[in-house]
């Protein structure tokens, strides 16, 4: 490992174990899976209820999801394609009885506990919008106003690490837009600029900034470039455990007609529908605000905790 490297996992690592030795988060023996303290989830509903003041004149449909999809939902919107690394599956025992007595004794002399095991129809859902394009797509044609929507989910990546930040399991808030370009272009430019004062009322610094996703091989290459130079995508960045190398915590998206198509919505003109959304990462803005300001937020700038209602 480089030193840059070495040193970054170290912020983190040091990071990790304050939060844990305050109780904040709870170790739960698994890189990126943590439990979370009454304290830590109150902090977070005061997140929701700031995001809320701001999305809730929009008069959004309220949309709320497990944690997990249908598989073949996560196949149709095209993330298998592209983040297949990151992509959960829940998988259950099938197995008569006389298989399940046979996996007993294999688990008694330490054996493999997959055995019998097979895919559900249930995948993990890796991002809070996914439900509601089907959902959407169900009612048929959009309506001239198209559709807003304020959604929040549990989510999962497979990308286990020390990092804090970088939770496997962790939740989205969003607000999703959909209809047409220019409505959608609209929405996604008014949260970057909401997104953005709001973070800053928390008293954290955070820079807004062009992002891409992790696309792989050279076709994948090409379309990173392609997003930066059609404005695609935009992160609000905030320094957590470095400077150098700060956390996108809020990120602002705007995917073209991508699940317009692949869900057949509809926009009043029966044009493929385009869809933005704008995404809170509700567990980094409140590590954020313990990096900042301190493990107990009762000794937090008193203009924050005004903000926020501690």
């Amino acid at each position: 490992m480089m030193p840059a490297a070495t040193a970054l996992a170290d912020a983190h690592r040091a990071f990790r174990d304050e939060l844990l030795r305050h109780g904040l988060l709870i170790s739960l023996g698994v890189d990126g899976l943590y439990g979370r303290s009454g304290a830590f989830e109150h902090v977070i509903e005061r997140i929701n209820a700031a995001i809320s003041a701001i999305g809730d004149p929009d008069r959004p449909e309220i949309m709320r999801f497990p944690p997990g999809i249908g598989k073949w939902q996560l196949e149709k919107s095209g993330y298998m394609r592209k983040f297949p690394q990151l992509a959960g599956t829940v998988y259950s025992f099938f197995g008569s009885d006389r298989e399940h007595r046979a996996l007993i004794e294999m688990l008694d002399k330490g054996g493999d506990r997959t055995v019998g095991q097979e895919m559900t129809e249930v995948a993990l859902t890796p991002a809070a919008c996914y439900g509601v394009y089907p959902t959407v797509a169900a009612r048929g044609r959009l309506s001239d106003d198209g559709a807003v929507v304020d959604v929040y989910a549990f989510c999962f990546r497979n990308e286990p690490s020390i990092d804090p930040a970088r939770m496997q399991m962790f939740r989205q808030r969003e607000h999703v837009r959909i209809g047409t370009h220019e409505q959608t272009v609209v929405f996604r430019d008014l949260w970057m600029s909401r997104g953005r004062a709001l973070v800053e009322s928390f008293g954290l610094p955070c820079d807004v900034a062009a992002a891409t996703d992790p696309f792989f091989g050279r076709a994948g290459k090409l379309l990173a470039t392609q997003q930066r130079e059609e404005h695609l995508k935009f992160e609000l960045l905030v320094p957590i455990t470095s400077k150098e190398e700060p956390t996108a915590c809020v990120s602002f998206n705007y995917h073209r007609d991508l699940f317009g198509r692949a869900w057949s919505i509809e926009t009043a003109a029966g044009e493929p529908a385009h869809s933005a959304c704008v995404g809170f990462g509700v567990e980094r803005i409140a590590l954020a605000l313990f990096k900042h300001h301190g493990f107990a937020f009762k000794d937090w700038p008193r203009d924050v905790r005004d903000v926020l209602g501690l």
